[in-house]
């Protein structure tokens, strides 16, 4: 229902017999619906519940709130690609939405800063479950399974934990004592993390360690490559060696002029972190900007920084230190076609950056598990593989493959693995209905100009990997999550308690909200239309056999 009175329902009957006086045929009640933001989460994150904690400046409640979906809020607010932001409806009333990531943020920083500890886990289950993998997806799978009591091991055969998130991210985007401080905080819950093992054997790695299921979560690490004619070829590296080398602390030598071939997010970290390695960068990508699969806000990013984009040019042969560029053009569905027009470019090392695969060769002795050309494993509605016990999730499975997607698979296969362990299925409520833009009542709310997150100048990012954006402090978060519209969610603002002109809406107390007597209420909806967030709804009064209200 809208909410919105209508002049074909009226809201009371005045038919009734003589003498009776009106009927009401509709009554408020007060509802929960789904704010856009929180559907739009990979996450499923309750991501409304804690902008308000923000607003009334209940921080550690509302880091509470968040963690209880998400243990890795101060990675998430810096290298989530928000499409909360994207949905959400504050862009149709200022144009601007809410700075969901960079509230996000703060709670992560604030929560690290102070040392807020994670809630201790409950009694143990007695169950034990293998994660193979100790990137977001295991460690998010690993936190949500210790928080039901089970003990959780992880292997992973980097050096360090934290997956894509240590090697693959740079550290200007997520300094490393961030990133391990929340890794940290999750092993203090209990769960073993086991460094520079390699599993080779998924069923005997089990079978060892007495492990009742097992969570299959390794990235996708391997650098796909694409057959270019070369003749005493400048170096060739791959994107993601180029940033784990970087990050191990061993950057390789690139020379003066380095090409990047790709567009999508991975090609533009390559591309800067090129340039912060002293390097000319030119990026050689076959579409145009319009249909690169890079964030938009990453190739302003690296276009800020001095790299160069060359759109709709393709290398068509590599021979000395000298590349042929072959100019391309979009057809009709997109897709990028030869126009015959070369030119040449100069480069002293070429980094592909064209995507990568799953290392699943580990999983291939184990004939349920069905494996795809691209590394991928398939799985089932419960994130299980054919072999029961057997999950997988993160950049393993057929997905987007980004941060906030492979936390959102741990959270959801660790909730499959304990109903798996009890020998239950998961089954969830149906969502509730989304709350769009045209069932707000807006006279309310006013415009409110978005916070600011203070940035490097892009000169002063040239000479090192110092992080790039800084955080809001307490009050610039306090303003902006107040920024937030609560679509769908009572905030307490009074405006029905204010509206009623029968006295019939009872205030409760801060967190109670608000009571209805419907001995006093007439139906008349002046309360639905006073609710700025549609928190109220009109439902049709309940009938008598005879057919009169109760």
């Amino acid at each position: 229902m809208s909410g919105q009175r209508s002049d074909m329902a009226p809201l009371v009957d005045l038919t009734a017999e003589p003498g009776t006086g009106p009927v009401r045929t509709r009554r408020p009640v007060y509802v929960d619906l789904l704010p856009p933001c929180n559907e739009a989460c990979p996450a499923g994150e309750n991501i409304q519940a804690w902008l308000a904690g923000v607003t009334t400046g209940r921080n550690r409640e509302a880091w509470e709130t968040l963690v209880s979906d998400n243990p890795l809020p101060a990675v998430h607010g810096r290298v989530c690609y928000h499409p909360c932001e994207t949905a959400c409806n504050r862009i149709k009333l200022d144009g601007m939405p809410v700075g969901i990531h960079a509230v996000e943020r703060f709670l992560g920083d604030l929560a690290i800063r102070v040392r807020w500890p994670l809630p201790p886990p409950p009694t143990p289950s007695g169950k034990r479950v293998l994660i193979v993998g100790a990137g977001p997806s295991g460690l998010s799978a690993a936190y949500h399974l210790a928080r039901h009591g089970h003990a959780v091991e992880i292997h992973e055969a980097g050096p360090l934990p934290g997956g894509m998130l240590h090697f693959g991210i740079p550290a200007y985007r997520l300094p490393r004592d961030v990133l391990l401080a929340e890794i940290r905080r999750i092993e203090a819950m209990g769960v073993k993390i086991v460094l520079g093992h390699k599993v080779e054997n998924v069923l005997a790695e089990q079978h060892a360690g007495g492990f009742h299921a097992v969570f299959v979560a390794i990235g996708a690490h391997i650098g796909r490559h694409v057959e270019i004619p070369a003749h005493d070829a400048p170096r060739m590296l791959d994107a993601l060696a180029l940033l784990r080398d970087v990050a191990a602390g061993e950057p390789p030598k690139l020379g003066r002029r380095v090409v990047v071939y790709g567009g999508g997010n991975t090609a533009m970290d390559a591309a800067r972190t090129a340039r912060r390695l002293g390097a000319e960068t030119v990026i050689v990508y076959r579409r145009d900007r319009a249909h690169m699969p890079a964030h938009a806000f990453e190739a302003d990013e690296a276009l800020s920084e001095g790299v160069k984009i060359r759109w709709l040019s393709t290398i068509q042969m590599i021979e000395g230190e000298t590349l042929t560029l072959e100019e391309m053009r979009l057809d009709e569905a997109g897709r990028p076609q030869p126009t015959g027009k070369v030119e040449t470019l100069g480069a002293d090392a070429v980094v592909l950056a064209v995507g990568q695969d799953a290392d699943s060769r580990f999983l291939a002795g184990v004939p349920e598990v069905e494996i795809r050309p691209d590394g991928t494993v398939e799985v089932d509605a419960q994130m299980m593989t054919g072999r029961p016990g057997l999950f997988a999730g993160g950049d393993l499975v057929p997905s987007e493959r980004t941060v906030t997607v492979a936390v959102g698979h741990g959270k959801r296969a660790a909730r499959h693995i304990h109903a798996w362990l009890r020998g239950r299925t998961v089954v969830r409520p149906a969502k509730h209905p989304v709350v769009s833009f045209e069932m707000l009542h807006l006279p309310l709310y006013s415009d409110a100009v978005p916070a600011e997150e203070p940035a490097l100048a892009p000169a002063a990012r040239l000479s090192g990997f110092a992080e790039v954006v800084s955080g809001l402090d307490a009050g610039e978060a306090g303003r902006e999550a107040a920024r937030c519209l609560s679509c769908g969610n009572c905030f307490e603002c009074d405006n029905c308690f204010a509206a009623c002109p029968e006295q019939a809406i009872e205030k409760l107390g801060p967190g109670k909200f608000y009571r209805i007597d419907l001995a006093l209420c007439t139906g008349c909806a002046v309360c639905v239309e006073q609710c700025p967030c549609h928190a109220m709804e009109m439902v049709p009064e309940p009938m008598t056999a005879e057919g009169r209200a109760p």
